[in-house]
Parts: structure tokens; sequence; C-alpha cells
């Protein structure tokens, strides 16, 4: 099992197995298994300083989320972002920090959804599936992973970026660095990667579900459920990327799967960063238009997250939260991500049942 200081999943026994037609002096190979790789966006090791700058380092320059030149953004995050940006980031982190484990809520619940899949592949296949996971960015490496899965004789993987909605920023850059990792192996096993799962009926139940604990948990109910995704340049959505409408549809087949009028729910975007035009509308203003405009209560759920995060622990639930009663707001109520929930479990691992099969 996973507990606080293991890195990753732990390695399962290697049962090796001699070459009937080979020569006597042939080494054994790994009995052949089924690897699925799951990915998420990353953590920084550490809320310190030094941690915080090799994180925003790697992650801010990575051209599929920062696609200025670098000549022109290097020297910008060189030598003024990455000098503050790692303090300020660092307190943010320091007020979620998982002070037992030591570690980010994202890296224990991506160790809690990890072993609950591997626990669903055991009962259905045994042995003849690993389960493992990696970060994009920060520890545990992609490469490493994919090593480590090798090791134990996974000769066919399916790589599980875990991003409900494709983004060149998150998809993208999680396929890139696995086939980069690839790049590397003398003896490159079969993949399969698995695309957006936005509209996918097990992840919208999932979805409808939480909300539909939520509402029976509260004596009043809201009056407006923000479903609230992470933002992006509104010139990634006219240079071809279809995250705004997968979050778009997303939304629609949450409420129609709610059964609730389209005044209901809004959409909005939030963690603009930089000066250019972003999805709209922003999240932090749209909560505090919507108080203005007499809606007092409301509940925020995070759909483009499959783990609760700074961006939702830390900024949905005390700026957006601010930003909401500062206006006049008075119930403000923050749905978790699905995380570790037997709904999402099910749901990820009946998405995965579809991209292994045949080969289990």
């Amino acid at each position: 099992m996973f507990d606080a200081k293991t890195p990753s999943c732990p390695k399962a026994a290697v049962e090796m197995m001699p070459l009937p037609h080979a020569p006597a002096d042939h080494p054994a190979i790994a009995k052949e298994k089924v690897g699925v790789l799951l990915a998420n966006l990353g953590t920084p090791d550490h809320y310190d300083y030094w941690s915080m700058r090799r994180y925003l380092n790697e992650f801010l320059s990575d051209r599929r989320v920062i696609d200025y030149s670098p000549w022109l953004w290097q020297p910008l995050l060189q030598l003024i972002i990455l000098t503050k940006r790692p303090f300020t980031s660092g307190r943010n982190y320091k007020s979620i920090w998982n002070t037992e484990a030591d570690e980010s809520p994202l890296m224990t619940i991506t160790k809690a959804q990890t072993a609950k899949i591997a626990a669903v592949m055991q009962e259905r296949h045994g042995d003849n599936v690993v389960v493992d996971f990696c970060m994009r960015y920060g520890n545990p490496s992609t490469p490493a992973r994919l090593r480590a899965l090798i090791e134990q004789g996974c000769r066919k993987i399916v790589f599980f970026p875990l991003y409900p909605q494709y983004a060149g920023a998150t998809t993208a850059t999680a396929n890139d660095q696995f086939f980069r990792a690839l790049m590397a192996e003398k003896w490159q096993p079969p993949v399969r990667t698995v695309p957006a799962y936005s509209d996918h009926p097990v992840y919208i139940d999932a979805l409808a579900k939480s909300v539909e604990r939520a509402w029976e948990q509260m004596a009043e109910k809201p009056d407006v459920l923000v479903a609230s995704y992470h933002g992006m340049p509104k010139r990634y959505l006219l240079e071809g990327d279809p995250y705004h409408c997968q979050c778009q549809k997303t939304t629609r087949l949450l409420r129609e799967r709610l059964g609730w009028d389209k005044d209901k729910i809004v959409t909005t975007f939030q963690s603009r960063f930089g000066t250019e035009t972003w999805l709209q509308p922003y999240t932090v203003e749209e909560v505090a238009r919507l108080a203005e405009a007499g809606k007092k209560r409301i509940a925020v759920i995070a759909p483009a997250f499959s783990s609760d995060c700074i961006e939702t622990l830390e900024e949905i639930n005390e700026e957006i939260r601010e930003s909401f009663e500062e206006a006049g707001g008075q119930s403000f109520t923050y749905i978790p991500c699905l995380n570790d929930d037997d709904a999402h479990i099910a749901a990820l691992s009946q998405v995965i049942e579809e991209h292994m099969a045949g080969w289990v």
C-alpha cells in the first residue's frame, strides 16, 4: 500500500520467466503484464523557496504552458518571476499542506486514487495489470515511473492523463513527456494514450452524484451552481485548442443529468496569468456579479480537476469565496473534486478497461 513517504506505487514482485527455446545462458525475462500509468500535473516537494523555485521553473518553462519566445520569456522568468513568485506560491501551498504526510494534497489524493484503482485491477485481473502514477512536473517523474513499469514486465502500457477535458497545456504536455521517456527505451512497449473523457457518461454521473450529495446536506439550496474550470488564453481557443468547447459540453451534460434549468448553472474560468485576454467569464468576477445580482447563495464545483489542489483548495475556497462575500454573498459552498470517491474510481476504472480492451 501507499504511505506518506512512498514516492509512487510500491514495486510488485517480479516473476521471471525462462525462455524455452533460448540458449541456457540467456537471461530470464519478467512475466508479461499490462501497465497503467496515471499522470497528474505535479507538485513541489515542499513549500520552501528552493523547492517552489525548482517546481515553478520546470512548469513555467514548458512551451505548452507558456508559448512566448524563450528569448523574451526566459529572462523575465529567471530574473523577475522566479525571484518573487516562490515566496507567494510557497505561502499558498503552506496554507493547504498535508503536514501529517509532509506532502501536498494533490500528492496525497493521487496516491489514494492509484491505490484504489490498483485494487480494482487486482480484483479483476490479478497480477496481470500493474497500476502506478507519475507527475508531469516534479516527482515521481514520468521517465522514472515508466522505467519501473517496464522493469516489472509491463510490455503494454496505457498512459492516462487525469484531465477530463483536453488542453495542449495539460493532456498534450503529459503525452509529450511520456513519449520523450519512451525514446530512452531500447525495447519500447506498445502504448495507448487515454483521450479526454469530458463527456463520458460515467464521469458525468460521478460529477452529478457529488452535486446531489452536497444539495442533500444543505437545508437552504444554492441559487446557482458555478462550474469553475481552469482558464487559458483565449488565443489558444482561436488557434484550435478544444478545451473551451469541452468545458461547455461538460457543464451542459451535467445540467441535463441533474435535470436543471439553464439558469441554475454557469460556466466560468479561473487562474488567470499575465496580461492576455483569457477565457471568460472569470470566476472571481462572476461570483461577485452574482452576489450583486441577488444570488446570495452559491456553490462552486471544479470539473476540470480530478484531484483537489492549490487551484481549488486555496484559490476557490479562499480567494474566490472572499470575492463573493465582499460583494454581498451570504453562503458559499465549495463542492470538493471527485478525488478518490468510489463513483470516481469506478468511472476511471471503466475508462481504463475500455482502453485495455484486447490486451488483458
